[in-house]
């Protein structure tokens, strides 16, 4: 059962999205602030008052555009405390979903909100809200935009990425998806998820590589039906890294 604090500056948008929170049964409590500095202050009680007080918040759903601080300045002042609330973004703008994922946010929900897409907002943060298995990484999900439509994408679920200039195309078994991020910014967020560079276009999820192939000093990689050069400066590295991978 979750308790949450909705954050919006206009007061009819307010109203409806702690109307649709407290229609979920997975809700036990909703409440409004209509202002940052409110709302911080509220979070503030929430923190000294610790998890299990009466004061407790597990998740801010937060609009972006307000007067004075917005909801990005908000969620960035939480990501210095220890145990913050979870984050969902709640906002009429497409545009700042790249800066949603480095702060970390669970889901960024575009208004106007649909009861579903709500749903399925809440249903993330009880995912990570609940008891996790020990020693179980939290999952990861990039922003994608399809079609006006912010969708989710779990890491897991990405085989390998592509290089595109400024952006970088993610594939999955579904199909692929382009994002605003640079390859070596991904390089080095998913290193510790198993992600590999093969070459300056290529980054690859090491547990999805089917096949190493050597053929006239070039080596490949086949991942799925996708096959991809491998550099010279990195071809060694990564035949080791797929041994110790075999041997684990």
């Amino acid at each position: 059962m979750l308790r949450v604090l909705a954050v919006d500056d206009e007061k009819p948008a307010l109203e409806e999205l702690l109307y649709l929170l407290r229609s979920d049964p997975r809700v036990r409590s909703a409440e409004g602030a209509t202002d940052a500095t409110e709302a911080l202050r509220r979070i503030g009680r929430a923190l000294e008052a610790g998890p299990d007080g009466d004061d407790a918040i597990d998740v801010v759903f937060l609009d972006i555009h307000m007067a004075g601080l917005t909801g990005l300045d908000v969620a960035r002042l939480l990501a210095g405390f220890a145990r913050p609330p979870l984050v969902v973004f709640v906002t009429a703008h497409e545009g700042f979903a790249v800066q949603a994922f480095d702060l970390k946010a669970v889901d960024y929900v575009l208004k106007p909100v649909r009861k579903e897409r709500l749903a399925e907002a809440v249903r993330r943060v009880g995912d990570l809200t609940g008891p996790a298995p020990a020693a179980q990484a939290p999952a990861e999900q990039i922003p994608v935009e399809l079609g006006g439509v912010t969708r989710f994408v779990p890491v897991d679920d990405i085989a390998y990425v592509e290089a595109q200039g400024d952006y970088a195309r993610l594939h999955t078994d579904e199909g692929s998806h382009l994002v605003r991020i640079p390859l070596s910014t991904l390089e080095e967020r998913w290193a510790a998820r198993g992600f590999v560079r093969i070459h300056r276009s290529h980054l690859v999820a090491l547990g999805r590589i089917d096949e190493l192939r050597l053929d006239g000093g070039a080596t490949t990689v086949r991942v799925g039906s996708a096959e991809l050069s491998v550099s010279r400066r990195h071809a060694r590295h990564l035949r080791d890294l797929l041994m110790r991978h075999v041997r684990a």
